[in-house]
């Protein structure tokens, strides 16, 4: 018997991508709206790290910080996925080319957190994989990665002040496929 691919949809819905700083709920969120919506998720940075068979750490620290982002970007810019959410790493808003395919493939949502919701959380961001340039603080990376979250976004949600569950509902209300 011959394998006769399956027919995709006739009008791919969109998929949903989430992004934000270390921490925001990108995960957590990606997973129960999947749900919700009965769509597939996919967390980049798992993706990252399957891809290489190894840890996001250990990646980082085989190949350094700018081809990491490299490889990232790449990766990313190369996803061809319908009625998916996209959880996505914090440092993919450093791809333009990576950024312009997930915008492409629908809305950006922002989870939005505070500074020190970030420093508190993340803490020391050690073996975590965090994309941090060497003697960056934590305080440099959320101040300049904020604004390009921002800028990519077409959705903003706080997700300090709402549970994961509110959180989930507020996106819902800013897309007209769901």
């Amino acid at each position: 018997m011959a394998f006769t691919p399956l027919e995709r949809d006739p009008i791919p819905l969109p998929c949903i991508t989430l992004v934000g700083m270390a921490s925001a709920g990108k995960s957590t969120l990606g997973t129960l709206l999947a749900e919700r919506l009965g769509w597939g998720q996919l967390d980049t940075d798992r993706y990252l790290e399957s891809y290489y068979a190894m840890p996001l750490q250990a990646i980082l620290d085989r190949y350094g910080l700018d081809e990491f982002l490299r490889i990232e970007e790449h990766l990313v810019s190369e996803l061809n996925l319908t009625r998916t959410v996209i959880s996505t790493g914090g440092s993919v808003i450093y791809g333009s080319k990576a950024m312009g395919r997930l915008k492409k493939l629908g809305p950006v949502v922002l989870l939005d957190i505070d500074e020190t919701t970030f420093v508190e959380r993340v803490g020391n961001a050690e073996n975590r994989g965090l994309a941090i340039a060497p003697g960056k603080t934590m305080q440099d990376l959320y101040n300049e990665r904020e604004p390009l979250y921002r800028a990519a976004a077409d959705i903003v949600v706080g997700t300090v002040e709402h549970t994961p569950e509110e959180s989930v509902d507020l996106i819902l209300e800013h897309v007209d496929f769901a």
